[in-house]
C-alpha cells in the first residue's frame, strides 16, 4: 500500500499546486521557464502515475475488505461511468453544452468515476485510491469555480455539433471500456455477474 500512497502524493499533489498556491505555481513557472515547468510537472506526473497503477495492482489483493457493497453497486457505478466518460469527451469539446453548463467536465469525470468506483468496491486499496481522488476532485473543483468567477471567465456559446460530438465520443468509449478495455487493462469485466 506504501507504493499506492507514495503513488498518490507525488501525482496529487503536483495536481494541487492550483489549489493549494496559484501565486505558487507561477512564481515556480517564473523561475524554471514554462518549458522546463512543464518538463518536470510531466515527468514527475508520469512517474506518480505509475506508482499509482503498480501500487494498486499490487494492494488490491492484500488489502482487507472494508464493506461490502449494497446489490445493485455495479449498475449504479455503470451509469456513473457512463456520464463520466461522457463528461470526459466534453473536455475535448470545449463549446458543448456539456461544457458550457459545468465549465470543469474533466474534474467531474474525475469525480464520478472515483465515486462510483467506491460503491462497487469495498477494499482499503479501493477506500485509499478512488477516496483520494474523490476528495482532490472535489476540492479542484471548488478552487476551480472560485478562480472562474475571481478571473469573470466567460465561457464560449455552446453548440450543438460540438455537443454531439462529445456524447458520440463517451458513448464509443464506454462502449470499448465496457465491452473489452476493462478486463483487458485491469483483469475485471464491469459486466461480469
Amino acid at each position: 500500500m506504501a507504493i499506492l500512497v507514495l503513488g498518490l502524493v507525488i501525482f496529487l499533489g503536483l495536481h494541487s499546486t492550483r489549489i493549494v498556491s496559484e501565486s505558487g505555481r507561477e512564481r515556480a513557472i517564473a523561475r524554471f521557464g514554462e518549458g522546463p515547468w512543464k518538463g518536470i510537472y510531466s515527468a514527475l506526473s508520469a512517474i506518480g502515475f505509475v506508482l499509482i497503477v503498480w501500487g494498486f495492482a499490487r494492494a488490491r489483493f492484500e488489502a482487507p475488505q472494508l464493506w461490502t457493497p449494497v446489490p445493485g453497486a455495479r449498475h449504479i457505478t455503470m451509469l456513473l461511468m457512463l456520464v463520466a466518460l461522457i463528461l470526459l469527451a466534453s473536455y475535448l469539446f470545449k463549446r458543448s453544452h456539456i461544457t458550457a453548463a459545468v465549465h470543469h467536465p474533466m474534474l467531474w469525470s474525475v469525480l464520478l468515476w472515483s465515486a462510483g468506483h467506491l460503491i462497487a468496491n469495498g477494499t482499503a486499496a479501493d477506500l485509499v485510491l478512488f477516496g483520494a481522488f474523490l476528495v482532490w476532485s472535489a476540492a479542484d473543483l471548488a478552487s476551480s469555480y472560485a478562480r472562474d468567477r475571481r478571473n469573470g471567465v466567460v465561457y464560449p456559446a455552446p453548440e450543438f455539433a460540438a455537443t454531439a460530438g462529445a456524447v458520440v465520443v463517451g458513448l464509443v468509449a464506454y462502449g470499448l471500456l465496457v465491452g473489452f478495455l476493462h478486463l483487458w487493462l485491469f483483469g475485471v469485466s464491469p459486466i461480469a455477474g
